[in-house]
């Protein structure tokens, strides 16, 4: 089955990265675990601390500079503005046996991490069901969701999978395997497109898409988008994964929000690229209009 996971590197200490590294640390070795980050940020981390659920976390640090083992598994977790960044920033942790996870949304990240590191280590990746506020380096969460994640597009486990299953089976971390992942990664898009940038947009929260109305509407139009540009880009997306998400949706927290919301009220960089900014280059390729998103796409960016 391929060299068994034990060296764990990650980057990115925002909502998903401080829940699944605070996971990992209760799981594993100490020295196992490498959270990748510079002397600025480890010096603040290690003098504030990082809370999860009220608890400090005790993680090991090291500096992109540190010669290192490269890591068995690579888990990227930053947002998606500091991507390039990231990527520049974890070359110590790349060998050739290295499997790399990105967390991040949308469907562009492991296009760009495997431009650099070649698509060989990439296994592809979706969370779900999570849900956590972030505050400065202190995250509430009351539901870790699952780590969707699988090849893009077979029939069969590959070896990568099933060295990812072995270990996430060792460490208690909750997965799904799912082998035809472009069409999951583009039905995550397609939710976060509708709630992430309508609440955002409106500056309200969950409860305002679960009910019927103008703000759901609009919702359900950005959705909608999504599908047509994903049919062009000959992508399996159809209405029943609108009703799927909006299931889901109704079952969030009412007085809750998304992260894009969460940006908004904390003056943060949004992801909007990542959202509208996909599917507005994408329709203009295709010559078609998606006017929510363009819309969402002048506003935020």
């Amino acid at each position: 089955m391929g060299k068994p996971i034990k060296q764990v590197s990650l980057i990115g200490l925002g909502a998903l990265g401080i829940m699944y590294s605070e996971h990992l640390s209760k799981k594993m070795p100490y020295e196992d675990l490498r959270i990748i980050a510079d002397k600025e940020r480890i010096n603040r981390y290690t003098k504030e601390g990082v809370f999860c659920n009220e608890e400090r976390c005790n993680f090991n640090y090291v500096t992109p500079e540190q010669k290192v083992e490269p890591a068995d598994l690579l888990i990227f977790a930053v947002k998606y503005t500091q991507l390039q960044e990231a990527i520049k920033l974890v070359v110590n942790h790349v060998g050739k046996d290295t499997i790399i996870l990105s967390v991040l949304n949308g469907i562009v990240s492991e296009s760009d991490i495997g431009a650099v590191y070649g698509n060989d280590h990439n296994l592809y990746c979706v969370a779900q069901g999570m849900t956590a506020v972030k505050t400065d380096n202190r995250l509430i969460y009351m539901n870790k969701g699952i780590l969707c994640y699988g090849e893009l597009n077979e029939s069969e486990n590959s070896e990568k999978v099933l060295r990812v299953k072995s270990f996430f089976d060792s460490i208690g971390m909750p997965y799904e395997i799912n082998n035809q992942m472009k069409t999951k990664l583009w039905s995550k898009l397609m939710a976060n497109v509708g709630i992430n940038q309508t609440i955002a947009y409106h500056e309200t929260t969950n409860s305002q898409i679960q009910q019927s109305g103008p703000i759901r509407d609009i919702m359900i139009t950005a959705m909608e988008e999504v599908i047509k540009v994903a049919t062009l880009e000959e992508v399996d997306l159809s209405y029943q994964d609108i009703d799927y998400w909006l299931r889901i949706f109704n079952t969030l927290e009412p007085e809750g929000m998304p992260s894009m919301a969460q940006d908004v009220k904390a003056n943060r960089t949004t992801e909007v690229e990542l959202f509208a900014g996909t599917i507005v280059k994408l329709a203009h390729k295709h010559g078609v209009d998606v006017p929510v998103n363009e819309m969402f796409y002048e506003y935020f960016r």
